[in-house]
């Protein structure tokens, strides 16, 4: 039996990766999809397989034969959407970041244990072959115990006005800059590898770009067994960085590019290389395992407590500078 999808949204990762992961998955059947603007939702729908479209968001949610909602579309309407579809018997798969601050990740949170229903965030790098492999090293106590971490990420992005993806850089809709956009998966990955965050501190600035969200930010963070990790994110960079690095007491791993997922493996005087590529649609897995928990009633890999436990920290790195939030 598939469990029928909703689809709220219609931007660029819906189109390149979202749908098809919905479509295609076993035991899973993408029906209806709306987006924001009425006048293109039948195109949108035809274009991604769905056989049912609607004008208004919250009559997809007041389908019936919905079983689940995968909602795609600004931050700020986060909360709004996946609180609705909970209320109405919807399991609830959510774009990240899972909402604008922990206070809107609790009452979802809240909502959907009220009506039983299943949340899960989209953190879809939690299931990257590298990942997990350097998860499984760190565990396995193959590079000693870990001293520090690093992600950096370099995304040059500047909208235009009326841009499709403008809203990222208006703070009312998105929350924030490039440390809310990806900065968001980076921090997800760290908890997953090292744990519960004790303490953070950050730096968001606006260096190079005239608008209202940073376009650069770091944070250093200070995990409760001890080791300390630096998140840095920017638009404002020409060069694009996507790496992960973990040094521990023994060795150290390291991932130039966690897209292509070549991994470096220094432990003493050895060194190796291993690789670990993901799946050509990164939502896939992601998705099979959402559509698993439904089916064996537990808990998805990327569930609401970790898209508010990363919400907790975005919260301490943005408390710092009000101004640029």
């Amino acid at each position: 039996m598939s469990l029928n999808w909703g689809l709220i949204g219609a931007g660029d990762i819906v189109r390149r990766r979202v749908a098809a992961a919905l479509r295609e998955a076993a035991h899973s059947d993408l029906l209806a999809v709306t987006r924001a603007r009425a006048d293109l939702v039948e195109t949108f729908a035809r274009e991604v397989g769905a056989r049912r479209w609607y004008a208004n968001w919250r009559d997809l949610v007041g389908d019936a034969e919905v079983q689940a909602v995968y909602v795609a579309t600004p931050v700020h309407l986060h909360a709004e959407q996946t609180i609705a579809a909970a209320e109405a018997g919807k399991h609830v798969l959510c774009e990240k970041p899972m909402a604008m601050d922990v206070s809107e990740c609790d009452r979802m949170i809240a909502a959907c244990r009220a009506s039983g229903v299943t949340l899960g965030v989209a953190y879809y790098r939690r299931f990257y072959p590298a990942v997990v492999r350097v998860r499984q090293l760190v565990d396995a106590g193959a590079i000693g115990e870990p001293v520090f971490a690093q992600m950096i990420a370099s995304e040059p992005f500047d909208p235009r006005p009326g841009a499709p993806r403008y809203w990222l850089v208006q703070r009312s809709q998105s929350g924030g800059g490039p440390m809310a956009d990806f900065g968001c998966h980076r921090l997800e990955v760290l908890l997953h590898l090292l744990g519960p965050v004790r303490r953070v501190t950050s730096v968001v600035a606006t260096v190079a770009l005239d608008r209202e969200v940073e376009d650069t930010a770091a944070a250093l963070l200070q995990f409760e067994r001890g080791a300390c990790a630096m998140v840095a994110v920017t638009n404002a960079a020409a060069e694009r960085q996507d790496t992960l690095d973990v040094f521990g007491t023994r060795g150290s791993i390291r991932v130039s590019a966690l897209n292509s997922g070549e991994i470096i493996i220094r432990a003493g005087d050895v060194e190796r290389a291993e690789s670990h590529p993901p799946a050509p649609n990164v939502h896939a897995p992601l998705v099979d395992d959402f559509l698993e928990a439904v089916r064996d009633r537990r808990d998805p890999a990327v569930d609401g407590s970790v898209g508010r436990a990363v919400a907790a920290i975005q919260d301490q790195i943005y408390a710092d500078t009000p101004s640029i939030r």
